[in-house]
């Protein structure tokens, strides 16, 4: 048993490790180029699909409470209780499978007022594009944030934001700006790391040029609810040799 728990604490930085990455490497959706050159119009499309995934995800979400309760009901009429990895606190905040509370803060980013058109300008400079988000999000990462959310989902291993024309799609839901990201953590180290980012750098001189939004604010008591989607990789597949 101390053997397992260890296993598990040291699972906790490759949980990290991996949630971060994950949106270093989703840039790789690009092809390399820069997302602000692209657009597309698929908004109905794209607002049946995030309906229809909403629902699923309410549904998810309910058969694994049931599932949960049924497995608990079973271990405890056998007399063996479940080694339940969420006895470890850290390893459940990390997994995203619990709920998270405490100091941090919140990077708004939105696109530029209508006021604002620049003659210099072109239309995808006055937006904010999914290589912002992920900016933000991986320096937080960096920084040490111990738990995020991107508008109201949490942030997993699997997590992944897309640009799709002037919305962006999170988890199979889409979101109109501004965009927020929430992490806790210590936010003298959180802003720091924002700061430093070159990416985020970048972001903020659109700012100053194109007048994007871009706002930093903090928490004492943050409250970042647990994870309420699936993790299976279902369209993952070998690349060719």
């Amino acid at each position: 048993m101390r053997g397992g728990r260890v296993a598990r604490r040291a699972g906790v930085g490759l949980v990290l490790a991996a949630a971060g990455l994950l949106f270093a490497t989703s840039a790789l959706t690009s092809g390399g180029t820069d997302l602000r050159s692209e657009s597309a119009d698929l908004g109905s499309v794209v607002a049946e699909r995030s309906r229809q995934n909403a629902a699923r995800a309410a549904r998810v979400s309910a058969l694994r409470a049931e599932v949960d309760a049924l497995s608990r009901t079973g271990a405890d009429a056998a007399g063996d209780p479940l080694d339940d990895p969420l006895d470890d606190p850290a390893l459940g905040a990390a997994s995203g499978a619990l709920p998270v509370a405490g100091p941090g803060l919140t990077v708004t980013l939105d696109d530029a007022p209508d006021s604002v058109r620049p003659a210099s300008a072109s239309p995808d400079d006055l937006v904010v594009h999914q290589q912002d988000v992920e900016a933000v999000v991986n320096a937080l990462w960096a920084g040490g944030a111990e738990a995020m959310v991107v508008m109201d989902q949490r942030i997993v291993s699997t997590s992944a934001v897309r640009c799709v024309g002037n919305v962006l799609v999170l988890q199979g839901r889409t979101y109109s700006p501004p965009y927020s990201i929430t992490a806790v953590g210590d936010v003298g180290a959180l802003r720091a790391a924002l700061e430093s980012s070159a990416q985020v750098s970048l972001y903020r001189q659109y700012v100053a040029a194109y007048g994007l939004g871009y706002q930093v604010s903090t928490g004492e008591d943050l409250h970042l609810p647990a994870f309420d989607g699936t993790t299976t990789l279902t369209h993952a597949k070998a690349g060719a040799a």
